[in-house]
């Protein structure tokens, strides 16, 4: 009789770790490594069409997807930078054309 080495789901499946990057906007400061972030939450989701899942906005209520990292290994996990969306709503919102831009930071 046949037996099957491992877990199926190892291979249907993916390890998630949210993490909150909201500081960096906040303090304006550059990425940190990944793992300094706090963790929100970790979530298994199928590895089938990962890329959508990844932005879906409904991934964690209240946060909108900003980056993610790919695992290192097989066996490793991604993780999942978002931000809180009553934070970026706070923010002012900017209404300058591409051209105005270039001019006021002396590009042009």
């Amino acid at each position: 009789m046949g037996e099957i080495c491992g877990n199926l789901w190892d291979y249907n499946f993916a390890k998630l770790k949210v993490v909150d990057v909201t500081d960096d906007y906040r303090f304006m400061q550059p990425p940190m490594p990944s793992d300094f972030y706090p963790i929100i939450q970790e979530i298994w989701v199928p590895k089938h069409k990962l890329e959508t899942a990844l932005t879906d906005e409904s991934l964690i209520a209240g946060y909108l997807y900003d980056w993610h990292e790919s695992p290192k290994d097989e066996n490793g996990f991604y993780y999942v930078g978002v931000v809180e969306e009553t934070f970026l709503a706070q923010m002012p919102k900017y209404t300058v054309s591409a051209s105005e831009l270039v001019s006021e930071l002396g590009f042009a």
